[in-house]
């Protein structure tokens, strides 16, 4: 299968070398760029700046890509990373606000309109996958593996005021108060892992500590022996001195979040892409713009190694490539998250598109 899709890959790219630049390529799910289009804020010519926001779990590869950037360009420009949430960054980019969006899940329907409204397109990038990381304090002794149906009977609104307690989780485990750490509203991890673990996307219980900046549920938990969070695998990685990784059993058995379970498909439902949106509008002339995504996207494996998730095969970058020389705008997920998503699944979506 890989070396099919590398062959296609191939083939497009010579394709490419032989076309004009088709920014106007489209899709069933494509947001169109009437003559009337908003002018962006920050269109990106040497000497200016890149805007990027979005998701704290993409955050960290960015800002590696960004800090490199500068020492093989010759364009006097600021790229600055900031994040607020994959949906905050969504409100941004969709208002033609900011250059790029980092997103921990697909645009979503109301997303779309929202661009369509504005007259801003998109070029969707995925640049990585994420092993989505339950995890306790390290004095945790008693919690080795955990079930999606028991992270559901944590999580789902019902449990509100009612699922305090860890021993209300598995009779085994003691009588000790249960703390929860997870994602903010304006997160997509929020959004993903709400529709995985619960079954309906943005459906959760209030009473957490919740925030879209990974570090503060890391300190949280870090500090305190009775707690259970979520995030982006990077931020276990990184702390993984302070934290200990819950195995997840989704009814095929406990397995722990690395990439090797990650690149052999057994952790379900928690694996899933991340991605890059790039606004076409700042892409004319192959201009800054052009130039950095060209750099991030050859830049895209390293980095995504460095600060711990899973990067693509080659083929993936390859179709990356074809469809931002082409200014291929639109999705090919149709305005909704896919859970349980495999990499090769994800390949052979982004190769048909």
């Amino acid at each position: 299968m890989e070396a099919k899709l590398k062959q296609l890959a191939l083939a497009l790219g010579m394709m490419t070398l032989i076309s004009s630049c088709a920014g106007s390529s489209t899709s069933s799910t494509e947001s169109q760029q009437p003559s009337n289009a908003i002018e962006a804020s920050n269109i990106t010519k040497a000497g200016t700046k890149i805007r990027i926001d979005g998701s704290s779990t993409v955050y960290p590869i960015t800002q590696a890509i960004a800090k490199e950037f500068p020492k093989d360009s010759n364009d006097k420009l600021q790229v600055e990373v900031k994040f607020s949430g994959t949906t905050g960054g969504f409100e941004k980019f969709c208002a033609g606000e900011t250059d790029i969006n980092n997103a921990s899940r697909p645009i979503l329907l109301s997303e779309m309109e929202a661009c369509k409204k504005n007259a801003v397109g998109y070029i969707e990038l995925p640049i990585a996958f994420d092993a989505l990381t339950v995890a306790v304090h390290p004095q945790n002794n008693w919690a080795k593996d955990i079930t999606v149906a028991e992270l559901k009977k944590i999580w789902e609104p019902a449990a509100e005021g009612k699922i305090t307690k860890w021993n209300q989780i598995r009779p085994s485990w003691p009588d000790r108060p249960l703390t929860l750490y997870g994602a903010g509203k304006k997160s997509g991890t929020f959004d993903y892992f709400t529709e995985a673990i619960v079954g309906k996307a943005r459906s959760s219980r209030n009473d957490y500590t919740a925030s879209e900046d990974d570090e503060v549920l890391v300190n949280g938990i870090r500090k305190d022996p009775n707690a259970l969070g979520y995030f982006g695998y990077a931020y276990y990685e990184k702390h993984q001195d302070k934290l200990k990784a819950l195995s997840i059993d989704n009814g095929k058995g406990a397995v722990l979040p690395s990439r090797q379970a990650v690149e052999k498909a057994q952790y379900q439902p928690l694996s899933r892409p991340l991605f890059i949106y790039i606004n076409p509008q700042s892409l004319p002339n192959r201009g800054a713009l052009y130039t950095f995504t060209d750099f991030y996207i050859k830049n895209a494996p390293k980095a995504v190694s460095s600060v711990g998730y899973i990067p693509l095969p080659d083929d993936g970058y390859q179709v990356n490539y074809v469809h931002l020389y082409k200014g291929k705008v639109g999705t090919v997920f149709d305005g909704k998250a896919e859970m349980n998503l495999t990499i090769g699944e994800l390949l052979r979506k982004e190769a048909k598109f």
